[in-house]
């Protein structure tokens, strides 16, 4: 059975990290895209540049309040996931999703990452283990990662 797999974009500032998670949502089989409160919505030359066409195939949906989508997907059963690194997020690679229909990943703003409201709302919270001097990536790049991870155990 295929799981569907979301990909939940809230206060994304840049319209680059935009482009950039349509193109990369589309390599990993994103199955929609959930453009919340100020995060910019094509068409935009900014995000149509990087996403390199991915925003006109790939389902999205526009959203004013993340609380209200995310209490809507739990209801019909989606699995909330946030990428987001604190004292009880787990390593994204033992993340399990076996028995679990659809799920949904969330990216946090660049500057605030995933308020804490929000996280308590998750059904599981990830990071991506650094191993250099900096603790964190550009939001594009760590939603790529995690959407590599997610990708390789939705598609089993």
């Amino acid at each position: 059975m295929k799981k569907n797999f979301y990909l939940i974009l809230p206060n994304i500032r840049s319209c680059h990290n935009v482009g950039a998670m349509f193109r990369t949502g589309d390599a990993f089989g994103v199955t929609k895209i959930f453009l919340v409160g100020y995060t910019a919505s094509p068409p935009k030359p900014q995000i149509d540049k990087v996403s390199l066409g991915a925003e006109k195939w790939i389902p999205w949906v526009k959203r004013k309040n993340l609380k209200r989508l995310i209490i809507s997907l739990k209801k019909k059963g989606v699995k909330i996931v946030g990428l987001e690194k604190n004292e009880s997020s787990r390593d994204i690679g033992v993340l399990d999703i076996k028995n679990i229909k659809d799920i949904a990943l969330v990216v946090g703003n660049e500057v605030d990452g995933i308020s804490e409201d929000i996280l308590k709302l998750c059904d599981n919270v990830v990071h991506i283990p650094m191993y250099g001097k900096k603790e964190s990536l550009n939001v594009s790049v760590a939603a790529g990662v995690a959407m590599y991870a997610v990708s390789k155990k939705v598609k089993k």
